[in-house]
């Protein structure tokens, strides 16, 4: 049967560049994920900034793409030649700039950045707008400010899912949800006040564009306009089976993903996505009060205002003890599954004091602008009179992964009195079943849902997109996932406990005061 719909075409495909790996995955047409492919890889850190380069993002998609169409194969003896859809998805925000021969003029800035504060600080100043260092036109305005050669050459400027779309299509566009990632939205496109505020302030410069000439157009979800071009095709494929046609859903950032791969998309619903960095996205029922520089606006695919607290770190430093502890029990002589390792030592850190008594760990591999630091360093320490096992280690790792996003969603639970009934939850962390998600929950005082989807995460939400675009959009987007993808769709829901709550209250106490001490390491 999923063979017969393969052949025909009756599936989508998303395709999502995460910050350490690239995921493919393939769905038929009841949205359940019938393959997948995958590529690992890893950003650099070069001269000041973190990147990937463009042989690095043109080599990994095709090998995803190729890991893809080699599993398909072997589940189902067919050939991958067609779909009725697909559609790309990224990492957020970042600053990809091409002259008029779609020449890279300077190595991708990833949303990894904090190399823009003063550019966030005067926009956000100009525009009573919160303006993130990671947003593009930060980036944009801090080159301005470092009097960098290549700006008067800028043709256009994206973000990593429009770089990929425009390989694949042609067409300088991005989803409303990345594109607000950007630059401030205001409607279905940038908003025109703001935009004229920025070409004023640059004036001096005599920069030979507007800024709204060299960004993206914004497009909704659903829109189905853009086809896969044949060089495209050519692009995914050198082999030629894969064929041009087919309809490219707006290219979306993870945040947005996220979203529609947890029905997040609808007043109250937020979700968590938990991997190499964290955020925390809730739909809102009206505007915030004030700007808060900790807190980002950005949009759902369908362009509903979203509050989104991002962190820039979560799982990295987690992961590294996890494969040191790994190693050890190599050396041991013990061969464990990694998938193992990590269940086991999850595990047992649920069997630790709630409160970690006394220890405390940073997992700042960069800098997080929402506890003010500003370069990165990896930190644990404990008190004199602590204990030190293993279970309450791995439990401060755990707590630590969560700590930023908890302080960030302080201000909208208790400053802006925001109300989510429930947070969905998605990404690598959560996949040794009811830790993080236990953690979450307490950390946030909210029960926390996981579907049976979680671990597909983005490249499964751009998939639903892609589908949706295919659909002919007789529903709105909520509507749509509501009553044809998440009808009937297991769902797992930890509520908060009240030893969990309180002993995460106790940690935070400590984690804020230890603080200024990372700081410090961090200028040293």
């Amino acid at each position: 049967m999923i063979k017969e719909k393969i052949s025909k075409g009756e599936t989508a495909i998303g395709i999502e560049l995460g910050s350490t790996r690239i995921k493919a995955t393939l769905i038929d047409d009841s949205f359940a994920p019938v393959a997948s492919g995958s590529f690992e890889w890893e950003n650099k850190y070069e001269n000041g900034y973190w990147t990937y380069s463009l042989k690095d993002i043109h080599d990994g998609i095709r090998a995803c793409f190729r890991s893809l169409a080699n599993d398909v194969f072997e589940k189902y003896g067919v050939k991958l030649e067609k779909t009725s859809a697909m559609g790309i998805s990224a990492m957020m925000h970042g600053y990809l700039a091409f002259d008029k021969d779609d020449n890279l003029l300077v190595p991708f800035r990833t949303w990894r950045n904090t190399t823009t504060g003063k550019a966030a600080e005067e926009l956000t100043e100009l525009f009573g707008y919160n303006i993130p260092q990671r947003w593009s036109v930060a980036h944009l305005y801090q080159a301005i400010l470092n009097d960098e050669p290549h700006v008067e050459r800028i043709a256009y400027i994206t973000t990593l899912s429009g770089y990929i779309h425009y390989l694949l299509t042609g067409k300088h566009e991005l989803g409303i949800g990345d594109a607000s990632g950007m630059f401030p939205v205001n409607g279905n496109s940038y908003d025109e006040d703001m935009l004229e505020k920025f070409d004023t302030l640059v004036k001096d410069k005599g920069l030979p564009w507007k800024l709204k000439d060299i960004l993206p157009e914004v497009r909704l979800a659903g829109d189905n306009n853009t086809v896969l071009s044949e060089e495209g095709a050519r692009f995914l494929d050198p082999d030629g089976t894969f064929r041009s046609g087919i309809i490219v859903c707006p290219p979306e950032g993870d945040g947005e993903t996220g979203m529609t791969a947890t029905n997040s998309v609808l007043p109250r619903t937020g979700n968590v996505s938990a991997g190499t960095s964290v955020f925390a996205m809730l739909v809102m029922e009206k505007p915030l009060s004030k700007v808060y520089p900790e807190i980002d606006i950005v949009m759902t695919p369908d362009g509903h205002p979203v509050a989104m607290v991002q962190c820039n770190n979560c799982s990295s430093e987690l992961d590294a003890w996890v494969n040191m502890f790994a190693e050890f029990a190599s050396l041991a002589g013990f061969e464990i599954s990694k998938s193992r390792v990590y269940s086991l030592l999850y595990k047992n850190a649920m069997t630790a004091d709630r409160s970690c008594k006394g220890l405390t760990a940073y997992n700042y591999l960069s800098g997080e602008h929402i506890t003010g630091v500003h370069s990165g360093r990896p930190m644990f320490f404990r008190t004199p009179d602590s204990k030190l096992n293993l279970a309450l280690f791995m439990n401060t790792q755990l707590y630590s992964a969560f700590s930023t996003l908890k302080l960030g969603m302080e201000i909208l639970f208790g400053k802006e009195q925001v109300v989510a009934d429930k947070f969905l939850a998605h990404g690598g962390l959560f996949k040794v079943e009811g830790v993080a998600q236990q953690i979450l929950a307490d950390a946030l005082d909210t029960p926390v849902s996981i579907m049976e989807t979680a671990g597909e995460g983005g490249s499964w939400g751009i998939a639903l997109l892609a589908a949706f675009a295919a659909s002919g959009n007789k529903k709105s987007l909520g509507e749509w996932l509501e009553s044809e993808v998440f009808g009937n769709m297991k769902v797992s829901t930890i509520a908060p406990t009240k030893e969990g709550v309180e002993g995460f209250e106790e940690f935070i106490k400590n984690y804020r005061k230890g603080l200024d001490a990372e700081k410090l390491l961090g200028e040293i």
